[in-house]
């Protein structure tokens, strides 16, 4: 025990209690969100201003001096000003010589300069060692601590020892350090901010364009053509029927397309027989957010399963019910029970009642909580095995709901078929392409593929 416990003891790091002092260019909302957090950590604080008059602003225990004499006081200077201001620097080039410049700056726009800020100030400053982090923290998010908002922190710097002292800083503030590689990766960090959901734009506007489709689709079908050839005034179907048609088709359809495209980079990859040629760009991007559709296509799910809870308490429901009820009183008359039919309505809810756990099963799988507890093979079992299984559930669902009606005419209106009948044709062409890949033949080619072997090595790049 003693032994262990020794071992364990020499490959602790020796760390100090003291704090080296941190030294802050510019007094704005973040610098001193900053340094009150630095000072709540242990750190001194001094702040390099323009002005060096006293203000109720700045946290109590820092000093506030010149920019010059603030700078010759610690090792590490943070620079929180904006690009525009950085001019000034070139005249402190030798007090800032051999100093760690932290660049935590940002634009107003994607790429708003040729260059990054980080490399911007290198260039000023040569004799300094830039790393660029703090960038993707806000100042409200400083003063709350972090509590409700993210808490990593991109950094990027070419010296190594550098970036690990800013690292340390990091880390003793609460936050989770990630480490983004060399300064060319300042103008990927500085855009990051400012991208609003880059990965949920497509799966948005494809979800809204769908259902803007379906719900004119459906208007057609169930509002307008009754009315035209009826007579009958179906218009309140608008808030809770058509809803529930739209939700199921967009989650099938959505969740289809999240297999899609790996069903089609596997087509590609065997007919370029490597696995060492770009995908086309489109498919890469479609790849990258299939987390995102899936996401998407389990909140039409839910929502699906909310309408459909509700269905038993709307007044066109029960006043159906009530009017068949007295109707087969009055003529002394009911209808035999069809144990086919009964079959076909358990059999519905039963695989909707599956596809649905495991729906949600998936999307529980994606949370980062969960997911970084499992290792690659659990995690693709779960999206991969399972995810084709959910698959299956919900398409034999829909296909059940449907029953005998595919061939019935009077389901098409306007030569039109039922909506459902359109969500079904992305999933089943999945699943028969996907179907036709685990034949051995081709299972076994896509697997040596995948592990390396080239069959034409004029498409590696």
């Amino acid at each position: 025990m003693n032994k262990n416990s020794s071992d364990i003891m020499a490959l602790a790091p020796k760390t100090s209690n003291k704090r080296e002092t941190v030294c802050i260019f510019g007094t704005g909302d973040f610098g001193r969100a900053l340094g009150h957090k630095l000072i709540q950590s242990g750190y001194p604080v001094v702040f390099g201003s323009r002005s060096t008059r006293p203000s109720s602003l700045i946290p109590k225990d820092a000093e506030v001096l010149s920019h010059a004499e603030a700078a010759q006081k610690a090792a590490i200077i943070i620079i929180a000003i904006q690009r525009e201001h950085y001019n000034f620097l070139t005249s402190l080039e030798e007090v800032l010589r051999g100093k760690v410049l932290v660049d935590i700056s940002n634009n107003l726009k994607i790429n708003q300069y040729p260059e990054s800020n980080a490399k911007y100030l290198a260039q000023l400053v040569p004799s300094a060692r830039v790393v660029k982090a703090f960038n993707t923290v806000s100042a409200w998010a400083l003063q709350s601590g972090t509590l409700d908002a993210s808490r990593q922190v991109f950094v990027c710097g070419d010296d190594m020892e550098a970036k690990q002292m800013v690292m340390d800083i990091v880390r003793a503030l609460g936050l989770t350090p990630v480490d983004q590689g060399s300064l060319l990766a300042a103008q990927e960090i500085e855009n990051y901010p400012l991208q609003l959901f880059p990965m949920w734009k497509f799966p948005i506007f494809l979800s809204l364009g769908l259902t803007t489709f379906f719900f004119f689709y459906c208007l057609i079908r169930d509002v307008i053509y009754p009315y035209v050839y009826e007579n009958t005034d179906y218009s309140f179907f608008l808030a809770i029927s058509i809803p529930n048609r739209i939700c199921p088709i967009l989650a099938l359809i959505l969740l289809a397309l999240v297999y899609l495209p790996g069903v089609l980079a596997a087509i590609i990859q065997l007919y370029r027989g490597t696995k060492y040629s770009r995908f086309p760009d489109w498919l890469d991007k479609w790849m990258l957010c299939r987390k995102q559709l899936g996401l998407v296509a389990l909140a039409f799910a839910f929502l699906h399963v909310f309408y459909t809870l509700v269905i038993p308490i709307r007044y066109y429901v029960r006043w159906r019910t009530e009017n068949t009820i007295i109707s087969q009183a009055l003529n002394n008359k009911t209808n035999p029970f069809n144990n086919t039919n009964g079959w076909l309505s358990d059999s519905y809810v039963a695989l909707g009642i599956l596809g649905f756990f495991l729906f949600v099963l998936l999307g529980i799988t994606s949370l980062p909580s969960v997911s970084n507890n499992v290792n690659w093979r659990e995690f693709r079992f779960v999206q991969s095995k399972l995810g084709y299984v959910t698959l299956i559930l919900c398409t034999a669902h829909t296909l059940v709901y449907g029953g005998n009606r595919f061939l019935s005419p009077s389901s098409y209106r306007w030569y039109l078929p039922d909506a459902y009948i359109l969500s079904l044709i992305v999933p089943c062409i999945v699943l028969v392409v996907k179907f036709v890949l685990i034949f051995p033949c081709l299972d076994k080619q896509l697997t040596r593929i995948r592990q390396g072997w080239e069959r034409n090595p004029q498409y590696s790049e």
